[in-house]
């Protein structure tokens, strides 16, 4: 279960890895945090910033035409 949700939808490319920049700098190590986007750019950016930042992606799912990411911070 996450700890802390980032609400994205709505926004477009960067903002979805804005936010969730910004909340898993103020989350601590091991704990998770989903990130929910409309923007279909998040299915490749997401993964790709996790593993640049080395967290760890624990789960990605569409539903309903959203993207839910859940995110491990390092």
């Amino acid at each position: 279960m996450p700890e802390v949700t980032v609400d994205a939808r709505g926004l477009q490319c960067p903002m979805p890895i804005i936010k969730l920049s910004q909340a898993i700098s103020a989350a601590t190590s091991g704990q998770l945090v989903e990130l929910i986007s409309t923007d279909r750019g998040s299915c490749t950016d997401v993964p790709a910033w996790t593993s640049d930042m080395g967290h760890v992606l624990k789960e990605q799912r569409e539903e309903n035409g959203e993207f839910h990411f859940l995110i491990q911070k390092a």
